[in-house]
């Protein structure tokens, strides 16, 4: 319970600054979010043995392709992660390629897709870890792709270059935790 209460205190210090403008990180940052599609389900079947080594198969996969561009793992979060970029071009090939490797993964007949998001924002550093809007905004993004898919906010996609990345714009996105206006575009396989 005193964990829940110092979360609770944290979060509502957080939605104050915010408020006050004081909520933000003074570095931009791309932050990726990674997720394995119905994963759960597939783990229920094949059990803890099996799920345990696909995520390990999954997590050194996703986390050679974000090293290898200078990106920095935050967080493994179950069968996904988090990771950050000094620029979303990173990000988004570091993105593509873990979908594209995790895809060709196959345990037990199983083939893994993984999906991502990316966002440019600047999310508040507490220790090892970033939290704020911009780090929920980045979740949301990653769980509306599909399958294989990365999707990007329309602040990462201004600062992609788009002679090397296509982009089709997503008409309906709409995600609790994310501003009404944004704008989400699928970022085409390279």
């Amino acid at each position: 319970m005193t964990r829940e209460l110092g979360l609770g205190a944290l979060q509502l210090w957080q939605v104050m600054s915010e408020a006050q403008g004081r909520g933000r990180g003074d570095q931009e940052l791309a932050i990726l979010f990674t997720d394995l599609v119905d994963f759960s389900s597939w783990a229920l079947e094949a059990g803890d043995e099996a799920a345990l080594e696909l995520l390990r198969l999954v997590g050194t996969t996703a986390e050679a392709a974000i090293c290898d561009r200078d990106g920095r793992v935050v967080k493994r979060l179950g069968d996904g992660l988090m990771a950050v970029f000094d620029d979303p071009s990173s990000a988004v090939e570091a993105a593509q390629e873990a979908c594209r490797e995790v895809g060709g993964l196959e345990l037990a007949g199983y083939r893994p897709s993984l999906r991502a998001g990316v966002h440019l924002g600047r999310p508040r550093k507490l220790g090892g870890d970033y939290l704020g809007v911009d780090v929920n905004v980045a979740a949301r993004v990653a769980e509306a792709a599909n399958g294989g898919e990365v999707l990007v906010t329309g602040p990462a996609r201004d600062r992609l270059d788009p002679d090397v990345f296509q982009f089709r714009r997503l008409r309906r996105f709409r995600a609790k935790g994310a501003p009404k206006e944004l704008e989400v575009y699928a970022v085409e396989p390279s």
